[in-house]
């Protein structure tokens, strides 16, 4: 034993990664992995090992916080990936209080990016070690001493505590395999970056002759053995099958059995006999279990700290799909599947919130943001369901007699010559400007904004800034409401009736705006087919086909020519739609409607 503590955690490393969406964290990984041995020489590697969802690899971005652990001369290095999306940014505070440091990877090119900031800020606050990974060296315009002094920068501004700001420094390129610790040395392998995490991460302090204490920082969810709660070992040890107590948040104890423990090895799950202070591991067995309860000794049951969950802040109804098409295409459509779906996410999705409503075939579900909400819509339709979701709203609150609305901090990053634009698309979205900095041509602002001033904002945003703008908002609290934002929207072109879109008829009513749809597609009386050009809805029959004569025409056969369709993701359906209108969601196909089919109007 060596100052109270027991050595045998000297053997154990916990460090959280922190990067930009697409500065290479994952691929970074899956070298690391590879110095490792965790895959055989023969074993096909599938890239990107930690966004194994298939949206993540679609979107680019990391979802989930994911565990994986990698042995190396005798240590094992447990490493938690970090989300680096502010939708999910009450699981990054999580994370980081279950590691000791971190690397903080930055693209060589680009430099650091608002998103990194606002984990690193966090990581900053606990006081975590920093190893910055200058990745992406072998890029024709890295720059990697110019990223570094940024990185710098961004450290002095972040914190003064001087330990912190004299941060080791590894560069890298993980896509040829390398590591080194000076731009000079020889490219091999990535050896010096293990090295490095060894030698300036400190083991984590916990004392194993202490009754055992455990802090759940995140969930999972097994069909056969239920709730899995992972976190850090604070003090003690623990054995499968053993006996122990559940704190909740509220002070009441549940007492139960460990059912089964879990390791992290490589990238999988190993079920283990026992572990100890300091160690990350899964716990099941409680299905009441939620994030920031502490388990301990029964003999000894004393709380650790609460953490707290980012609030959610906007809400949106999940229904039954009752259109014409309903059933066709999905394979799970009723409302006991769509409800038990949704109930089922619960369990491992902590910042979301189900509620059944007045009537059976809708369900009102809460999350932190459009994004978050989207990919758990993409994500049931994938799985084969089908349902028809509402327009995204804010959550008010009243306090002290007064309606107040969830505020977000937003972060935006443009070229110069775009901020101004920038600026006026906000403040007509009754944004308040607290900050403005201009450096090398780009120009970094800080708003204060209703989070539904944010909702649609993201499409447009990009548009705006010809997809050079990158935007960051979290959550700031809640503040009398700021009054009606108004939204410039076309009315909508509807579809008369049940049939086949024609291209005849879509020729026809061209002038009349743009459509979402191409020919051939399957449309229903109260479809919405595109946007018109006036503010007025309006009905077409798009089905009409050209009659025949028996006259014959030296125009008869002429192809007809039609605009490009403008085809919507499920991102921008949400944001179109009104307050009449719902998205049908099905495996095959997004469709917009009315919400109420056979009003006069169609």
């Amino acid at each position: 034993m060596i100052g109270g503590f027991m050595t045998s955690n000297e053997k154990i490393r916990n460090i959280a990664i922190i990067a930009h969406v697409d500065h290479g964290k994952t691929t970074l990984v899956d070298c690391l992995l590879k110095q490792a041995g965790a895959f055989r020489n023969n074993q096909h590697v599938e890239e990107r090992v930690l966004d194994s969802n298939d949206l993540e690899r679609e979107r680019g971005i990391t979802i989930l916080s994911k565990n994986i652990s990698i042995d190396y001369n005798g240590t094992k290095i447990n490493v938690v990936d970090t989300p680096g999306h502010a939708d999910f940014g009450g699981e990054v505070e999580r994370v980081l209080g279950m590691v000791d440091g971190a690397l903080l990877i930055v693209d060589a090119a680009e430099g650091p990016m608002p998103q990194t900031r606002f984990v690193l800020s966090k990581a900053l606050e606990l006081g975590l070690k920093i190893i910055v990974v200058i990745n992406k060296i072998d890029k024709p315009a890295a720059e990697p001493l110019t990223a570094l002094d940024k990185v710098f920068d961004l450290f002095t501004e972040l914190t003064d505590r001087e330990d912190l700001i004299d941060f080791p420094f590894i560069f890298s390129s993980s896509l040829n395999g390398f590591a080194i610790n000076d731009l000079d040395d020889e490219r091999k392998d990535m050896v010096p970056l293990l090295d490095s995490i060894i030698k300036n991460i400190q083991p984590p302090t916990g004392d194993e002759t202490k009754p055992f204490q455990f802090r759940a920082t995140t969930l999972d969810y097994n069909e056969y053995v239920g709730r899995i709660v992972i976190g850090r070992i604070v003090n003690g040890t623990i054995k499968s099958q053993e006996q122990v107590c559940v704190i909740h948040a509220d002070g009441s104890q549940e007492r139960g059995k460990i059912v089964k423990l879990f390791g992290f090895k490589d990238l999988g799950r190993v079920e283990i006999e026992s572990a100890s202070a300091g160690d990350i591991v899964g716990i099941a067995g409680f299905s009441d279990i939620q994030i920031g309860e502490t388990i301990c000794d029964p003999n000894n049951p004393e709380a650790l700290p609460l953490i707290k969950v980012d609030e959610p802040t906007l809400q949106m109804n999940f229904s039954v799909n009752d259109s014409p098409f309903a059933g066709t295409e999905g394979k799970f459509v009723t409302s006991r599947q769509i409800r038990k779906r949704l109930y089922d996410e619960l369990e491992k999705n902590v910042s979301l919130r189900v509620e059944d409503t007045d009537s059976t075939d809708r369900f009102k579900v809460s999350g932190r943001g459009e994004l978050h909400l989207s990919i758990l819509i993409e994500t049931m339709r994938r799985e084969g369901f089908e349902f028809a979701v509402s327009k995204p709203e804010v959550i008010y609150k009243t306090i002290n007699d007064e309606l107040c609305e969830p505020y977000e901090n937003l972060i935006i990053d443009v070229p110069e010559e775009y901020a101004g634009s920038a600026i006026e698309r906000l403040s007509g979205r009754k944004a308040e400007m607290k900050d403005m900095q201009t450096a090398k041509g780009r120009t970094t602002l800080t708003f204060h904004i209703p989070a539904r001033g944010l909702i649609g904002f993201r499409s447009e945003f990009i548009r705006m800034t010809r997809g050079e703008g990158i935007m960051y908002h979290t959550f700031l609290h809640y503040r009398p409401f700021a009054g009606d934002i108004p939204r410039q929207r076309s009315g909508s072109i509807i579809a008369h009736e049940l049939g086949e879109a024609i291209p005849y008829a879509l020729a026809q009513y061209e002038d009349r705006g743009v459509f979402f749809i191409t020919p051939k597609t399957k449309v229903y009386r109260g479809m919405i087919i595109g946007e018109c050009n006036r503010p007025q809805d309006i009905v077409v029959n798009i089905c009409k086909t050209k009659r025949l004569t028996n006259m014959r025409s030296s125009t008869a056969d002429v192809m007809v020519t039609l605009q490009a369709p403008k085809i919507l993701s499920l991102e921008e359906a949400l944001e179109y739609i009104g307050d009449e209108e719902l998205v049908e969601i099905t495996p095959e196909n997004i469709r917009l409607r009315k919400a109420e089919l056979n009003k006069k109007i169609y």
